[in-house]
């Protein structure tokens, strides 16, 4: 296991350091959250923004110190059905918890039903501290990077139910509300 923690200290390293000489050249061309300042539709009322609210999450296997997960965040849409936010939320174990992250939906992927979409975001979390540290893969000081893919079905243009996978720990069920 320490073999494994140095090689992973000593490629995080390599890769911050080249990303660290790159920012240079990246910087002209690159933005985090690219059209941010721009509506996310040509149509003028188009919603800007998205909510989401989650008061539940189902665990794959359980465990005595598990605690509700509670999860509100909110998205600034984007051109491209891009979008970048921020999540506040309580993990699994009660720790207050937060979520940085930019993400992409597919909406209508499936032809024969138009309203369900897929999306995925991916950022940095951080919680999970203490005793509770090693329950997350590539945590630092509380700070771990997180992928979370999602499938979710349109009710109406401003409202969604969604469902997100989170690693192999959990599914959590939500609804979005655009504004």
């Amino acid at each position: 296991m320490k073999f494994l923690k140095c090689a992973l200290f000593t490629s995080a390293t390599a890769v911050s350091l080249g990303l660290f000489a790159a920012a240079p050249a990246l910087a002209g061309d690159w933005d985090l959250c690219p059209g941010y300042d721009q509506p996310a539709s040509a149509t003028p009322d188009a919603p800007r923004y998205e909510a989401f609210v989650s008061p539940y999450t189902y665990h794959w296997s359980a465990d005595s110190e598990h605690k509700n997960v509670y999860a509100v965040s909110l998205s600034r849409l984007l051109p491209n059905d891009r979008y970048c936010g921020f999540s506040l939320f309580r993990n699994s174990f009660g720790q207050p918890s937060a979520y940085a992250f930019v993400g992409k939906s597919w909406p209508g992927f499936w032809q024969s039903q138009p309203q369900v979409y897929a999306s995925v975001s991916a950022g940095i979390m951080y919680g999970y501290v203490g005793k509770y540290k090693n329950k997350v893969p590539l945590n630092v000081g509380g700070f771990s990077p997180v992928i979370i893919p999602a499938i979710g079905y349109r009710l109406s243009p401003k409202s969604t139910v969604e469902i997100q996978l989170l690693g192999t720990a959990a599914v959590m069920f939500g609804t979005t509300w655009r504004f």
